[in-house]
């Protein structure tokens, strides 16, 4: 069976798409990260929740705070990428949820009034945003760089408050030289899927 997505397309989002660790200096717009968010945000979350929150890290001073916070090894990475987001939860998504759920408003009030259910809820749904982003990231034609290695605490008081915590940070940007490691293998399908 074929996917209704032709082949390029997959290509261009999964089979061909890499982590970048470098970037040519092409600037990414805001209209291309606007475009790419119009597309991602119709990405699926329970009780639509979209605890997703996006810092863009565009002027020098913000970055060079950026950098004071990664990992040795990612510095030059987050240096040098055209732009760098900073993807977080926000742990008080419930507030809007009387707007993005209509039809179950109560849900606020039956299931997010404890800040650990809140927590749980964004770190969980909050995740699966930064994947569609990463996608959107590929549908645009740019590459993700998607990091975990920083100072989470460091990032999340230099950037963020204590309703925001940080998930990832990602660099984008045109793939520069040698800009990706050579593939990694994948687990086949049946190492995978089990039928019961």
């Amino acid at each position: 069976m074929t996917l209704a997505l032709d082949s390029a397309a997959q290509d261009l989002l999964f089979r061909e798409a890499r982590t970048a660790n470098t970037f040519t200096d092409e600037p990414v717009t805001e209209e291309q990260v606007q475009a790419i968010y119009d597309l991602v945000k119709f990405g699926p979350t329970a009780f639509n929740q979209s605890p997703l929150r996006v810092v863009l890290v565009r002027s020098d001073e913000a970055r060079e705070r950026l950098v004071e916070h990664m990992a040795e090894g990612n510095r030059p990475k987050t240096a040098t990428a055209p732009l760098v987001a900073i993807l977080a939860a926000d742990n008080e998504f419930h507030e809007e949820l009387p707007a993005l759920f209509p039809h179950f408003p109560q849900a606020k009030d039956m299931f997010f009034t404890e800040r650990p259910a809140r927590e749980q809820a964004a770190a969980f749904n909050a995740a699966l945003q930064a994947a569609y982003f990463i996608v959107g990231i590929r549908a645009a034609g740019l590459a993700a760089g998607p990091m975990t290695g920083f100072d989470f605490a460091g990032v999340q008081k230099e950037f963020l408050d204590g309703d925001h915590t940080p998930l990832m940070i990602v660099n984008i940007g045109k793939p520069g030289d040698d800009a990706s490691f050579p593939r990694s293998p994948r687990l086949s399908y049946d190492e995978v899927v089990t039928t019961v």
